[in-house]
Parts: structure tokens; sequence; C-alpha cells
């Protein structure tokens, strides 16, 4: 008896274990095509629910859908509406696979042959790299799953007539309310109901319980699912905390539909529960309460969203706001947040530079310095929180070229803070004439017409200005250190213009920089860093 305790046991190890290595290979093999499908389909609630769905069962996660689906309300390609039907499709999306279990490992019994394919799925992923090795993880997972099923079924099939559903709460009112607690402590302890759907399908292919003592286990490891993910919503933001509260109100309304479902739902499913079928008759009890609290809710979406916003408002920095740590579970959704953030970081930082170099100008709505250098110290310490797989050299360049930018916008917004080299620029017709070449090139490079000006022409451009000022640098340092020996101009006074001549040179230099990796970062072919330039001029700014 207790070998047939620990056999169940590690059935559902095997089970859980099967689930992570096959999840997290389809999501490397599928991540990608599976953002690109959600942000192309989704236009409304409904797309969005359509699209979860699928997304999901290919994948076989829910929270992969779900990070995708934040990290595009977070990025302005969707609204939370749109997104809200993703995550309502994502959980009819789940139901895939108690399908997978019920046909594949109770009807056609494949754990037995699942063995040689396991050390197959190693092979492959030990042996080889890339997609070969992540479709090795996911056909080791997939077959684990199958062989934890059937020591899960050995292990209960040796309690049949020692189990009976007698020894469980009745099929009443209140029994069906234990049976759904039950089923929700299931779900805290596995953290997966795709395993306690498992378990209740071999304790009823035991006789340990009836179809709707399952039923009602089923429900509860549903509602379970809501805690799973107020868990991971803690310490989230904003997004995610929609997100859970979104989870909560929407699975326990599915869970009181369910309760109400299941009376009339056992009597048209009878032939299949009688007929040897009922698993079958669970998987599809399952998919039916939840396909049903989907179409239900789905034209209320965008009230539901409106109601969402008030109960949980926008809060945080609005230059940081969209970095979720929710969305960290997604290294590229997350890189690309932090890239938009860079982007609102750069405009911000040159909006600045611009106030700076003109004062005359029209005013302009901008960031205080101290919101930016923590804007800019939180967006760093979000990057530092980016697993890089070493593997794949694309995102590995993307972060690389992060990281640069953040420390070129540190510099330049220092550069913004030196007021006395700012104000000499207009007290000396030279250095005047070469600040406003800076400000007109800055204009030029950051005007918001329509259609904005070409990225490669604005990096040529800025570029020829960091050599102008460069040159100018050093022809004016000559000048001016003759003029101090010649004892024609006060010491003070030339220190502070070759200051100046410093500072144009800098910003110039920030700004070509800041251009070179923006193109990096919003290119999709291989751009050629020129590292070993940028070491050179570095030193020659000292």
């Amino acid at each position: 008896m207790v070998l047939d305790v620990l056999s169940a046991l590690g059935g559902v190890g095997l089970f859980l274990v099967g689930m992570l290595l096959l999840t997290d290979g389809l999501k490397a093999l599928a991540g990608q095509r599976m953002r690109e499908v959600l942000a192309r389909f989704t236009s409304t609630p409904l797309s969005g629910a359509a699209t979860g769905t699928v997304t999901t069962a290919i994948v076989q996660s829910s929270s992969a859908t779900t990070v995708a689906a934040v990290g595009f309300v977070a990025s302005g390609l969707l609204t939370f509406p749109q997104a809200l039907g993703i995550i309502f499709g994502a959980n009819v999306g789940t139901t895939l696979t108690g399908w997978l279990v019920a046909i594949l490992g109770f009807k056609l019994d494949l754990g037995q042959i699942a063995l040689p394919f396991v050390f197959l799925g190693a092979v492959l992923r030990i042996a080889f790299k890339g997609k070969t090795a992540l479709a090795g993880q996911a056909l080791a997972g997939f077959c684990l799953i199958f062989i934890g099923i059937e020591h899960l079924k050995t292990g209960l099939d040796a309690f049949g007539g020692l189990v009976t559903p007698t020894d469980f709460p009745p099929d009443t009112l209140f029994g069906r309310l234990q049976l759904v607690a039950i089923g929700i402590l299931i779900t805290l302890v596995t953290q997966s109901s795709s395993a306690g759907v498992a378990t209740a399908l071999a304790a009823l292919g035991a006789g340990a319980i009836s179809f709707p003592q399952a039923a009602a286990l089923v429900i509860g490891m549903d509602v379970g699912t809501t805690f799973t993910a107020v868990l991971a919503t803690l310490g989230g933001g904003t997004m995610a905390k929609r997100t859970g509260f979104a989870h909560v109100i929407y699975n326990l309304m599915t869970g009181l539909m369910a309760l109400a479902l299941l009376t009339p739902f056992s009597v048209v499913a009878r032939p299949l529960i009688d007929g040897g079928d009922p698993q079958i008759a669970l998987v599809a009890f399952h998919s039916v309460f939840n396909l049903t609290g989907v179409v239900l809710i789905l034209p209320f979406a965008r009230p539901f969203a409106r109601l969402l916003e008030w109960i949980v408002p926008a809060k945080g920095a609005p230059l940081t706001r969209a970095l979720d740590p929710l969305l960290l579970e997604d290294p590229r959704t997350a890189t690309d947040l932090v890239r938009q953030t860079v982007d609102g970081l750069r405009d911000a930082t040159i909006g600045l530079l611009r106030t700076r170099l003109n004062s005359a100008a029209e005013p302009r709505e901008e960031t205080e310095p101290g919101a930016l250098a923590k804007a800019i110290a939180d967006t760093r310490a979000y990057l530092d929180r980016i697993p890089v797989f070493q593997k794949d050299a694309a995102h590995e360049r993307q972060v690389r070229a992060l990281y640069h930018s953040l420390d070129h916008l540190g510099r330049l917004l220092y550069r913004c803070s030196q007021q006395d080299r700012i104000l000499e620029l207009s007290r000396d017709h030279r250095l005047l004439r070469l600040s406003g070449l800076l400000r007109r090139t800055i204009e030029q490079s950051n005007a918001h017409d329509a259609p904005p000006p070409d990225p490669v022409a604005c990096e040529e451009l800025l570029d020829r200005l960091r050599v102008l000022m460069r040159r100018q640098r050093r022809r004016q340092r000559d000048l001016l250190i003759a003029r101090a020996a010649a004892k024609t101009l006060a010491a003070e006074t030339i220190w502070l213009k070759l200051y100046a001549l410093r500072w144009l040179h800098r910003v110039s230099y920030h700004l070509w920089r800041l251009q070179v990796y923006s193109n990096v970062l919003h290119s999709e072919t291989q751009a050629v860093i020129t590292v070993e330039e940028e070491t050179r001029i570095d030193e020659d700014q000292e």
C-alpha cells in the first residue's frame, strides 16, 4: 500500500516535471512567433480570445500568453480590453492539456511506449543546439507526462474497492463546496491545475470518486489558479495587479457558473459517464464551463477593463511605468519594454538639453533632471534583472546596446547640469555659433514631423557634427592657450571657455552614440558597433 502511494506521488511529480520541460521547450521554440500572432491578429476582445486560446494550446502555457499580452499593453500595441480577451482565451487554451491526458494517457495508454522517446529527447537536448535541442526537451517533457500518468494510474488502481465515492463528501451542495475547497488546496500545493486534473481523471478511472465529485474537484482546481495568479502579481506593477484582479474576478464568476452547470451537464453527459468514458465527460465539462465563461464575459470586456483600471489606478513614474516585474518571465518582452523606455528617456533628456541651450526658445514641457536621473537608474536596475541567454546572439546584442544607451544618457544628463559651461556659450561669438549649430542639428535629427527623419541620415549628420566639434575644440584650444601665455585674457575666462569647448564636443559625441545605438535597437539586421572607435574617442576626450 505504501509503495502504491509512493507510485501515485511519483506519477504526479513526473507529470509536473514533464509539463515544465514541455512548456519551457515550446515557449523557447514558438515564443517569438506567439508574440507576432498575438500582436497581428488581436484587434478586439473577441479576436483576442481566439488568439489567446490557440497560442496557449500550442505553447501549453497560459502564463506565457498572459505575460505577452501584458507586455503589449505596456508598450501600447494593445489596449487593456484587447489584452483581457487574450487572458480569457488562455483559460480555454489550458483545457487542451486535459484532452491530451484523457485521450492519449487513458484511452491510448502511451505510457508504456514513451520511455524510448524520453531517451531520444534527452539525446537531442544534450547533443544538439538551438531549435533541435529545444525540440528534444519538449519531446522528453511530453513523454514524461504520460509516464507520470501511467504511474499515477498504477498507484490509484491499487485502491480500487478500498477507496470509494462514499469516502468523500456526498453529492450535495455543501459536499460539492467541500470538494471545491479540496481542489483549490491541490492547486495551491502543486502550483498546477493540469496536474490536479490528471489526478482527478486517474481517480475517476479507478472508481475512487464519482463524476460529480471529480467535476467539483476540477472546478476547485480552476479556481485555485486564482491564488497562483495573485501570488505572481505580488510586488508587480500596475498591469500585473490589474491582470491578477482580472483572474480573481473571472475565475470566481466562472467557478460559480460551473457549479450551476454541473447538475444539468451530468444529465446530458450520462451516456458518456455510463458508457465507460467518464474521463472524456470530465474534460468536456472542464472545456464547456471555461468556454461558456468566456462567451458570457466578452461582451462586457470594455466595462470590465474600466472597472479594473478604477480598482488599480496607474502608479509610478511615467517614464518607467511600463517596466513591470511580471514581464521578466519573458526576457524578449521585457527587453522590448526597456527599449521603449530608453526611447522615452532619450527624448526627455534631449528635450532638457534643448531647453538648456536656448532659454529664449518657446516654453516646452520638460522632465525634472532628478526624475530623469532616477528613471535612468531604475531602467538600468530593471535591465540588470533580465536574463540573457548566451546562445541568443540577437538578444545579447540588444541588451548590450541598451546598456550603452543608458550609459550615454546618464552622461548627457550630467552635461545638462553644467550650467556654467552652458552660460559661457552665449558670451563668446565663436562658442555661440557652435552652440547654434548644435541646437539646429538636434532640431533636425529629432524632428517629429511626418515622415520622421531617416535614422541612418541622422546618425551621419550627428557624426559630422561630432567631428566638427572635435576639430574646433583642438583649434580653439591652441588659440586660447596662446592667449593665456600672452596674458591677453584672464586665466579664469580662458579655462571656462576651454571647458565650454569640451562640453560641446562631449555633448555632440553622446548624441551621436545615442543615435548609433538607437539604430542598432530598431534595426532587424545586425549592425556593426564600432567599439574601438568609441574607445579611442573616449580616451581623446579626457
